[in-house]
């Protein structure tokens, strides 16, 4: 592969073989981060949906052993 890129210009190396890379595998890279930013917002609002149930459950919880026996 060395040798191959041995004799071309460095903007070939650096800029056209990036390029050609992204323009091949853009969607690919695309729907891979696109999945991973999805994951983490999921993880996210999982997180805050638990963390408000358990601060509801709390609050009432100890709001009705506060009241005493009926």
């Amino acid at each position: 592969m060395r040798e191959i890129f041995a004799g071309m210009p460095w903007w070939v190396k650096w800029i056209a073989v990036p390029v050609i890379a992204i323009f091949v595998f853009g969607g690919l890279i695309a729907s891979v981060v696109g999945f991973v930013i999805g994951l983490l917002f999921k993880a996210l609002v999982f997180v805050v949906v638990v963390g408000g149930l358990v601060f509801v459950v709390r609050k009432f919880t100890s709001s009705s052993s506060s009241r005493g026996d009926w």
